[in-house]
Protein backbone atom coordinates (compact mmCIF):
# COMPACT_ATOMS: atom_id res chain seq x y z
CA UNK A 1 0.00 0.00 0.00
CA UNK A 2 1.10 3.47 -0.85
CA UNK A 3 1.85 5.58 1.97
CA UNK A 4 -0.88 8.23 1.07
CA UNK A 5 -3.61 4.48 1.33
CA UNK A 6 -1.55 3.50 4.17
CA UNK A 7 -2.21 7.58 6.01
CA UNK A 8 -5.94 7.54 5.01
CA UNK A 9 -6.61 3.76 6.40
CA UNK A 10 -5.26 4.85 9.86
CA UNK A 11 -6.91 7.93 9.90
CA UNK A 12 -10.46 6.52 8.91
CA UNK A 13 -9.44 3.57 11.77
CA UNK A 14 -9.19 6.66 14.41
CA UNK A 15 -12.56 7.65 12.55
CA UNK A 16 -11.56 11.00 11.88
CA UNK A 17 -13.89 12.93 9.49
CA UNK A 18 -11.75 13.53 6.63
CA UNK A 19 -9.27 11.26 6.44
CA UNK A 20 -8.56 11.41 2.76
CA UNK A 21 -7.78 14.92 2.86
CA UNK A 22 -5.86 14.75 6.23
CA UNK A 23 -3.53 11.89 4.47
CA UNK A 24 -2.97 14.11 1.38
CA UNK A 25 -1.88 17.14 3.65
CA UNK A 26 0.21 15.02 6.09
CA UNK A 27 1.79 13.36 3.02
CA UNK A 28 2.84 16.33 1.00
CA UNK A 29 3.67 18.47 4.33
CA UNK A 30 6.50 15.25 4.88
CA UNK A 31 7.67 15.88 1.49
CA UNK A 32 7.78 19.48 1.38
CA UNK A 33 5.58 20.38 -0.96
CA UNK A 34 2.34 21.91 -1.33
CA UNK A 35 -1.30 19.70 -1.37
CA UNK A 36 -2.02 20.91 -4.92
CA UNK A 37 1.49 19.57 -6.27
CA UNK A 38 0.77 16.23 -4.45
CA UNK A 39 -0.94 14.77 -7.60
CA UNK A 40 1.50 15.23 -10.14
CA UNK A 41 4.56 13.17 -8.00
CA UNK A 42 5.22 10.04 -8.18
CA UNK A 43 7.61 9.47 -5.03
CA UNK A 44 7.18 8.40 -1.43
CA UNK A 45 7.81 10.34 1.48
CA UNK A 46 10.56 8.96 3.60
CA UNK A 47 8.52 7.34 6.55
CA UNK A 48 11.01 8.73 9.17
CA UNK A 49 9.71 11.71 8.28
CA UNK A 50 5.66 10.88 8.08
CA UNK A 51 5.76 8.78 10.95
CA UNK A 52 5.79 10.85 13.63
CA UNK A 53 3.39 13.41 11.49
CA UNK A 54 0.66 10.72 11.69
CA UNK A 55 1.10 10.24 15.30
CA UNK A 56 1.08 13.85 16.13
CA UNK A 57 -2.59 13.77 14.00
CA UNK A 58 -3.50 10.69 15.68
CA UNK A 59 -2.77 12.01 19.24
CA UNK A 60 -5.60 14.79 17.84
CA UNK A 61 -2.87 17.61 17.66
CA UNK A 62 -4.90 20.37 15.46
CA UNK A 63 -3.60 20.17 11.77
CA UNK A 64 -2.88 23.44 11.41
CA UNK A 65 0.08 23.13 14.37
CA UNK A 66 1.29 20.29 12.52
CA UNK A 67 1.69 21.94 9.21
CA UNK A 68 2.80 25.25 11.29
CA UNK A 69 0.49 27.21 8.96
CA UNK A 70 -3.31 28.64 8.44
CA UNK A 71 -5.59 30.37 6.26
CA UNK A 72 -7.44 33.07 7.25
CA UNK A 73 -9.17 35.63 5.26
CA UNK A 74 -6.75 36.02 1.71
CA UNK A 75 -3.96 35.86 4.44
CA UNK A 76 -1.33 32.57 5.40
CA UNK A 77 -0.44 33.13 8.92
CA UNK A 78 2.44 31.42 10.85
CA UNK A 79 0.47 29.45 13.94
CA UNK A 80 2.08 27.92 16.92
CA UNK A 81 0.82 26.73 20.66
CA UNK A 82 1.53 29.93 21.91
CA UNK A 83 -1.96 31.01 20.02
CA UNK A 84 -5.44 30.10 19.40
CA UNK A 85 -5.22 29.12 15.82
CA UNK A 86 -7.55 31.45 13.47
CA UNK A 87 -11.28 30.04 12.73
CA UNK A 88 -13.40 30.55 9.53
CA UNK A 89 -16.49 32.21 12.12
CA UNK A 90 -13.53 34.42 13.42
CA UNK A 91 -13.80 35.74 9.44
CA UNK A 92 -17.25 37.22 10.36
CA UNK A 93 -15.22 40.26 12.23
CA UNK A 94 -13.70 41.23 8.93
CA UNK A 95 -17.13 40.69 7.46
CA UNK A 96 -18.65 43.44 10.22
CA UNK A 97 -15.76 46.02 10.30
CA UNK A 98 -15.92 46.12 6.39
CA UNK A 99 -19.60 46.60 6.48
CA UNK A 100 -19.99 48.73 9.65
CA UNK A 101 -16.66 51.11 9.17
CA UNK A 102 -15.81 53.25 6.64
CA UNK A 103 -11.41 54.01 5.66
CA UNK A 104 -10.46 53.71 9.41
CA UNK A 105 -7.39 55.74 10.06
CA UNK A 106 -6.53 53.74 13.46
CA UNK A 107 -7.01 49.93 14.36
CA UNK A 108 -6.33 48.05 17.69
CA UNK A 109 -7.05 44.78 18.24
CA UNK A 110 -6.84 43.53 21.62
CA UNK A 111 -5.94 39.89 22.32
CA UNK A 112 -4.57 39.36 19.06
CA UNK A 113 -2.58 36.00 18.77
CA UNK A 114 -1.62 35.41 15.44
CA UNK A 115 -2.61 39.02 14.69
CA UNK A 116 -5.29 37.57 12.05
CA UNK A 117 -7.94 40.27 12.22
CA UNK A 118 -6.12 42.85 12.53
CA UNK A 119 -3.70 41.83 9.55
CA UNK A 120 -7.08 40.82 7.97
CA UNK A 121 -8.34 44.11 8.16
CA UNK A 122 -5.30 46.25 6.99
CA UNK A 123 -5.42 44.60 3.79
CA UNK A 124 -9.01 45.42 3.33
CA UNK A 125 -8.19 49.03 4.46
CA UNK A 126 -5.14 49.99 2.86
CA UNK A 127 -4.72 53.66 4.35
CA UNK A 128 -5.17 52.17 7.79
CA UNK A 129 -2.42 51.69 10.54
CA UNK A 130 -2.91 49.04 13.24
CA UNK A 131 -1.46 47.78 16.70
CA UNK A 132 -2.26 44.85 18.19
CA UNK A 133 -1.40 44.00 22.34
CA UNK A 134 -1.47 40.18 23.70
CA UNK A 135 -0.34 39.81 26.94
CA UNK A 136 1.56 36.23 25.64
CA UNK A 137 5.35 37.83 24.68
CA UNK A 138 5.05 34.63 22.22
CA UNK A 139 2.20 35.69 20.45
CA UNK A 140 2.94 39.23 19.84
CA UNK A 141 6.35 38.37 18.25
CA UNK A 142 4.40 35.55 15.99
CA UNK A 143 2.05 38.49 15.00
CA UNK A 144 4.87 40.58 13.89
CA UNK A 145 6.05 37.82 12.10
CA UNK A 146 2.82 37.37 10.35
CA UNK A 147 2.63 41.26 9.57
CA UNK A 148 6.16 40.78 7.89
CA UNK A 149 4.58 37.09 6.14
CA UNK A 150 1.56 39.04 4.24
CA UNK A 151 3.33 42.59 3.50
CA UNK A 152 1.59 44.14 6.21
CA UNK A 153 5.10 45.07 8.34
CA UNK A 154 5.26 49.04 7.43
CA UNK A 155 1.39 49.82 9.25
CA UNK A 156 1.36 47.40 12.00
CA UNK A 157 3.08 46.83 15.25
CA UNK A 158 2.90 44.30 18.30
CA UNK A 159 2.80 45.53 21.86
CA UNK A 160 2.95 43.04 24.60
CA UNK A 161 0.53 44.00 27.65
CA UNK A 162 -2.92 43.19 29.30
CA UNK A 163 -5.70 44.13 27.43
CA UNK A 164 -5.60 48.21 26.75
CA UNK A 165 -3.98 48.30 29.99
CA UNK A 166 -1.27 50.48 28.74
CA UNK A 167 -2.86 52.44 26.20
CA UNK A 168 -3.53 56.06 25.71
CA UNK A 169 -5.16 57.36 22.15
CA UNK A 170 -8.13 56.58 20.37
CA UNK A 171 -8.67 54.05 17.39
CA UNK A 172 -11.20 54.49 14.72
CA UNK A 173 -11.46 50.62 14.75
CA UNK A 174 -11.55 48.22 17.36
CA UNK A 175 -11.33 44.53 17.28
CA UNK A 176 -11.46 41.94 19.97
CA UNK A 177 -11.44 37.71 19.99
CA UNK A 178 -11.41 37.60 23.92
CA UNK A 179 -11.17 33.96 25.38
CA UNK A 180 -15.23 33.21 26.18
CA UNK A 181 -15.41 29.39 27.33
CA UNK A 182 -16.26 29.39 31.01
CA UNK A 183 -13.89 27.61 32.97
CA UNK A 184 -15.85 24.84 33.73
CA UNK A 185 -16.42 23.66 30.31
CA UNK A 186 -13.08 23.80 28.95
CA UNK A 187 -12.37 20.12 29.98
CA UNK A 188 -15.38 19.15 28.04
CA UNK A 189 -14.16 20.96 24.22
CA UNK A 190 -12.94 18.65 21.47
CA UNK A 191 -9.50 16.99 22.65
CA UNK A 192 -7.63 19.52 19.80
CA UNK A 193 -8.69 22.74 21.84
CA UNK A 194 -8.55 21.49 25.11
CA UNK A 195 -5.19 19.89 24.98
CA UNK A 196 -3.26 21.93 22.36
CA UNK A 197 -4.52 25.31 22.26
CA UNK A 198 -3.30 27.93 25.17
CA UNK A 199 -5.69 28.07 28.19
CA UNK A 200 -5.48 31.84 28.65
CA UNK A 201 -7.04 32.29 25.17
CA UNK A 202 -9.93 29.91 26.07
CA UNK A 203 -10.77 30.70 29.57
CA UNK A 204 -13.51 33.39 30.22
CA UNK A 205 -13.61 32.72 33.43
CA UNK A 206 -17.09 31.20 35.55
CA UNK A 207 -19.68 33.18 33.18
CA UNK A 208 -17.38 33.38 29.93
CA UNK A 209 -17.48 36.81 30.48
CA UNK A 210 -14.48 38.37 32.12
CA UNK A 211 -12.53 39.44 29.35
CA UNK A 212 -15.15 41.21 28.02
CA UNK A 213 -15.56 43.34 31.39
CA UNK A 214 -12.47 44.16 30.88
CA UNK A 215 -12.26 45.26 27.48
CA UNK A 216 -15.31 47.08 28.03
CA UNK A 217 -14.96 49.44 31.04
CA UNK A 218 -11.89 50.65 28.65
CA UNK A 219 -13.16 50.61 25.60
CA UNK A 220 -15.23 54.21 25.86
CA UNK A 221 -12.00 55.49 26.44
CA UNK A 222 -10.08 53.71 23.53
CA UNK A 223 -13.32 54.60 20.96
CA UNK A 224 -12.99 57.86 18.66
CA UNK A 225 -15.98 59.60 17.99
CA UNK A 226 -17.85 57.91 15.20
CA UNK A 227 -15.68 54.92 15.81
CA UNK A 228 -16.47 51.27 15.95
CA UNK A 229 -15.94 48.16 18.28
CA UNK A 230 -16.37 44.45 17.04
CA UNK A 231 -16.35 42.05 19.77
CA UNK A 232 -16.54 38.20 19.06
CA UNK A 233 -18.88 35.97 21.29
CA UNK A 234 -19.84 32.28 22.00
CA UNK A 235 -22.45 30.60 21.22
CA UNK A 236 -25.33 32.73 23.04
CA UNK A 237 -23.17 34.90 24.65
CA UNK A 238 -24.95 38.05 22.54
CA UNK A 239 -27.55 39.17 25.31
CA UNK A 240 -25.37 39.29 27.86
CA UNK A 241 -22.62 41.13 26.20
CA UNK A 242 -24.82 43.25 24.86
CA UNK A 243 -26.31 44.76 28.04
CA UNK A 244 -22.53 44.85 29.74
CA UNK A 245 -22.17 47.82 26.60
CA UNK A 246 -25.06 49.26 27.23
CA UNK A 247 -24.07 49.40 30.60
CA UNK A 248 -20.44 50.67 29.41
CA UNK A 249 -22.76 53.53 28.13
CA UNK A 250 -23.29 52.02 24.19
CA UNK A 251 -26.19 52.62 22.16
CA UNK A 252 -27.64 49.03 21.31
CA UNK A 253 -25.40 47.16 19.07
CA UNK A 254 -25.87 45.13 16.16
CA UNK A 255 -25.18 41.70 15.05
CA UNK A 256 -23.51 39.59 12.86
CA UNK A 257 -23.50 36.41 12.55
CA UNK A 258 -21.92 33.36 10.76
CA UNK A 259 -22.60 30.94 8.48
CA UNK A 260 -24.34 28.87 11.17
CA UNK A 261 -26.18 31.45 11.81
CA UNK A 262 -24.84 31.94 15.29
CA UNK A 263 -24.49 35.91 16.41
CA UNK A 264 -20.78 35.65 16.06
CA UNK A 265 -19.88 39.37 15.88
CA UNK A 266 -20.66 42.63 18.16
CA UNK A 267 -20.76 45.90 16.55
CA UNK A 268 -20.48 48.63 18.46
CA UNK A 269 -20.61 52.31 17.34
CA UNK A 270 -20.21 55.68 19.29
CA UNK A 271 -22.31 57.48 16.58
CA UNK A 272 -22.93 60.49 18.63
CA UNK A 273 -19.69 63.17 17.57
CA UNK A 274 -18.50 62.25 21.58
CA UNK A 275 -17.17 59.01 23.45
CA UNK A 276 -19.86 57.14 25.01
CA UNK A 277 -20.50 57.59 28.61
CA UNK A 278 -17.16 56.92 30.56
CA UNK A 279 -14.74 57.84 28.70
Amino acid sequence: MSALGATTEALRAARFENPGFEARLLVAHALGVSHSDLIALSREPDPATLAPLLARRLAHEPMALILGHQGFWTLDLEVSPATLIPRPDSETLIEAALASCTAPGRILDLGTGTGCLLLATLSEFPQAWGLGIDVVPAAAALAARNARRNGLHSRAAFLVGHWAGAIDGVFDLVLSNPPYIPSADIAALMQEVACHEPGSALDGGADGLDAYRTILARLPALLAPGGVAVLELGIGQSADVGALAQAAGFPAPDLRHDLSGIARALILKNSFGVRPRGG
